[in-house]
């Protein structure tokens, strides 16, 4: 399987950098990035300022997991650079390309919103809630409730992917992934309801490069099994397997 070759980009950051070593197990990985990745061969190019220097490294490569973007407090253009023009840049060279699959990194964000609503508020927010027998669950039907801009872009890379899947025939999957911490452990009450550890966003990802030839589009939620998880990691077994191995319950949470 060595010979078939996987792309990543964000492969210097912490979840592209677990994805990507991990997948090189199995397959030829190289990265694409803003910097050079040590001991892998690396395409470094900014793919938020034009699709000419992102093609030659899609030679070949039959999927890309793209974990790079922006985040974090910094100012609107910025994400927008990263993840709006750069996700149509990166989509685009892959269409060109060839590129049957590609595994986007969305964000659980994107339905954060909640949390100001009960019980979605003292759920992740008072230790000792008591949780209703009926957990509360935000799937991938319910409605958006982004809070900030980089959420927003990332509702681009979804709605992009649905797009591309449909009129150009490419598998995407799109993981809104959870909080996934540097320490591999959940920092506080609201990070552990959204926590996801290495393993499982590794899992994760790795199923979506697995997943059926047929799946041609789908998103998915990316958390572990935390006692006040509230996004719906259902849909990810369903669709690819994914079965989480850790909890933020055995950090205390």
């Amino acid at each position: 399987m060595k010979n078939k070759k996987i792309l990543i980009t964000g492969m210097s950051g912490l979840i592209g950098g677990l994805v990507g070593r991990k997948l090189a197990e199995d397959y030829d990985v190289s990265a694409l990035g803003r910097s050079k990745v040590a001991d892998f061969p690396t395409t470094v190019v900014d793919i938020g300022n034009h699709i000419e220097g992102i093609i030659p490294a899609l030679e070949d490569v039959e999927t890309v997991v793209h974990m790079a973007a922006s985040r974090g407090d910094v100012p609107a253009e910025t994400h927008i650079k990263a993840n709006i023009t750069g996700v149509y840049n990166l989509f685009e060279a892959c269409r060109l390309a060839g590129v049957k699959r590609i595994v986007a990194a969305s964000t659980g964000a994107v339905v954060a919103g909640y949390e100001k609503d009960e019980p979605f508020k003292s759920l992740v927010h008072e230790p000792g809630f008591k949780i209703p027998d009926k957990r509360p669950m935000i799937t991938i039907d319910t409605p958006i409730r982004p809070t900030n801009i980089y959420s927003v872009s990332k509702m681009f890379t979804e709605n992009l992917g649905k797009m591309y899947s449909e009129q150009y025939g490419i598998s995407i999957i799109c993981v809104r992934i959870g909080k996934v911490e540097i320490n591999d452990v959940p920092l506080n009450a609201r990070n552990a309801s959204v926590w996801c550890s290495h393993r499982d966003i590794v899992q994760m990802v790795t199923k979506a490069v697995h997943a059926p030839k047929d799946l041609t589009y789908a998103v998915l939620f990316a958390c572990s099994e935390n006692p006040t998880r509230y996004r719906d990691i259902e849909h990810a077994r369903k669709l690819v397997g994914f079965v989480p191995n850790d909890s933020a319950a055995d950090h205390g949470y």
